[in-house]
């Protein structure tokens, strides 16, 4: 009777009724998904980041069990892919560029940058991911991490909206780096009503201006002394932004005077709270 109504054919369904899905099948497509989904929203995660993703998904495996789960559904980091010959064409980006090597914005939170450096610590790596307004040259987020995923960009991007309030229509410009190319830093550009930007692939020229503030960084904390552990380069990163950059270096570009300064005087309605 209920294959009458739903008008289906018999034959298929005494088929499945004797040789029904195993419960078996049923999670490992539910683990795939997950991973697929975790993929999707950072293509350079190898099999034990996807693990990770998933089972903060509430789809708990062993990475064992992921990398097995990968090879057969064909889940493959991006990172790992060997590339083969010279001047291949990238996929095309997700924005178009705004900027153009444009680096002039007349009133604050008008045009962002964003960029992500990585320095070596005793533990290992520490990513850096920092957005600029350019018309202070004030540093309105960053976020740090062992892992250059996503979410570093993310956090960084929430971070300066939560600072700087209404941002509405503007622009936030960044290379063509997976990290900005994923699926939750585009969510998180659209949620909060901004414009995103990219420049070209391997044109550094294209976000220069934040070159600028990584080869300082690069100068002044980087590369002043060897660092035993990741949270000792962060607070070393954080008091150099917010005590020295913000307030004391003094640049040409703003007449001498430091972002803070620059923007009590030339916004005062922008918030300066650190």
């Amino acid at each position: 009777m209920s294959c009458r109504v739903l008008k289906l054919a018999r034959q298929p369904y005494y088929r499945w009724r004797n040789d029904p899905v195993q419960n078996a099948d049923v999670l490992r497509a539910y683990r795939i998904n997950a991973l697929h989904d975790a993929h999707h929203d950072d293509p350079t995660f190898g099999y034990r980041y996807l693990a990770d993703e998933a089972r903060r998904a509430g789809w708990r495996m062993s990475r064992r069990t992921a990398w097995k789960l990968c090879s057969q559904a064909g889940i493959l980091s991006s990172a790992q892919r060997r590339r083969r010959g010279k001047g291949k064409k990238a996929g095309p980006p997700v924005f178009d560029d705004h900027v153009q090597r444009v680096f002039r914005a007349d009133a604050p939170n008008r045009l962002w940058l964003t960029d992500i450096t990585e320095h070596w610590t005793s533990e290992g790596k520490l990513y850096c991911c920092a957005v600029k307004d350019v018309c202070s040259r004030r540093i309105v987020g960053y976020s740090m991490g062992s892992r250059m995923s996503a979410r570093l960009a993310v956090d960084a991007l929430v971070s300066a909206v939560s600072r700087r309030g209404s941002v509405t229509g503007c622009i936030v410009h960044s290379d063509r780096g997976s990290q900005f190319l994923a699926a939750s830093f585009v969510k998180a550009i659209e949620a909060h009503h901004l414009i995103g930007s990219m420049g070209r692939v391997g044109a550094a020229g294209d976000n220069a201006a934040m070159e600028s503030f990584f080869s300082l960084l690069q100068k002044n904390v980087l590369d002043r002394r060897c660092w035993d552990t990741r949270e000792e380069l962060r607070i070393a990163i954080i008091t150099w932004i917010e005590r020295t950059y913000h307030r004391r270096r003094r640049q040409v570009g703003l007449g001498r005077l430091t972002p803070i300064e620059y923007e009590a005087i030339m916004a005062p309605t922008v918030s300066l709270a650190a």
